[in-house]
């Protein structure tokens, strides 16, 4: 059988395990995998594993790995918890960053950072910036002054894991 990976955003861990405590009390002994994967998405609020399993898959388009490899990135809020190792799923990640920036505002580089700031929580937004002004996502004036989101079109695997990030907001 195929192992699926699922990212779970639990947004009140202290009621996750309080639940999952309570089922496994009431189990008795050590329940098997099958099992304990239901009892994990009960505890999130599923009815079982399948229907926790159908939910997070709806997130991610069939067929496009890189979405799916990119949207692991996010919490439930939409803000990056780690950079991605690879550079494609890097550069796929940097339009969800480029949404977050306002359109048409040409930004001071405290301002521009204070947006990046809030993009992420891994603590680099460094990172971000050069990546966006790599990807021709941002321009910048040459002295580093000023910044300007470029206004584009995302391509298509872009605008599907817009669509699932906001979706989890």
């Amino acid at each position: 059988m195929a192992r699926d990976d699922l990212a779970l955003y639990i947004a009140d861990l202290p009621g996750f395990a309080k639940s999952l405590r309570g089922q496994l009390s009431e189990a008795g002994a050590l329940p098997s995998h099958q099992a304990f994967l239901g009892l994990v998405a009960k505890a999130a609020g599923y009815r079982n594993f399948q229907a926790l399993k159908a939910d997070l898959g709806a997130e991610a388009p069939k067929g496009s790995d890189r979405v799916a490899r990119a949207l692991r990135v996010f919490d439930g809020a939409g803000r990056m918890t780690r950079w991605p190792s690879q550079t494609a799923v890097q550069a796929l990640c940097m339009w969800v960053v480029w949404h977050r920036l306002p359109a048409q505002v040409e930004m001071t580089e405290p301002e521009i950072n204070g947006y990046l700031r809030d993009a992420q929580d891994f603590g680099d937004h460094v990172i971000l910036r050069r990546s966006l002004i790599d990807h021709g996502l941002v321009s910048r004036h040459r002295d580093g002054t000023h910044y300007r989101r470029i206004e584009q079109a995302p391509p298509e695997e872009a605008r599907a894991l817009l669509r699932a990030v906001m979706k989890r907001g």
